[in-house]
């Protein structure tokens, strides 16, 4: 990540990534290396981790989800797979004047839709992700 000129200097960052139909090693090893990394504040959403019923933990993910980021000053976005939350999160930031930078994995085309928000894009860091190891 550091290797493209990125730099959230900020004070909290909250880390969006998909989480419904990903393994803990998906949702949880790209989030503790950024922890390490950033060494700032950082607001994980893990603490409300309903995949296993998400239609149970629903309204307490969007609303929580939503005061995380009005109380960050960036996004931190794994944006490996789609994922309607992490779409979301990504627009309310925009929304909000939040700097919003997406991790990507190399050679990703980013959809128009993700665009909209002029996010910063890094390629993906290798040893973020199980997934990719």
């Amino acid at each position: 990540m550091a290797n493209k000129g990125i730099v959230l200097k900020k004070q909290i960052v909250y880390l969006s990534g998909a989480m419904l139909g990903c393994t803990d090693e998906e949702c949880r090893d790209w989030r503790d290396f950024a922890k390490l990394y950033l060494k700032c504040r950082t607001l994980d959403p893990m603490v409300r981790d309903y995949r296993e019923r998400p239609m149970d933990g629903m309204l307490d993910m969007v609303v929580n989800d939503k005061l995380d980021i009005d109380g960050c000053d960036a996004v931190l976005v794994n944006f490996i797979k789609p994922s309607v939350g992490t779409s979301m999160e990504v627009l309310y930031a925009w929304e909000r004047g939040k700097q919003v930078v997406l991790v990507v994995p190399n050679g990703t085309v980013i959809k128009p839709v993700a665009r909209l928000s002029q996010p910063s894009c890094v390629s993906f860091y290798p040893g973020c992700c199980a997934a990719y190891k």
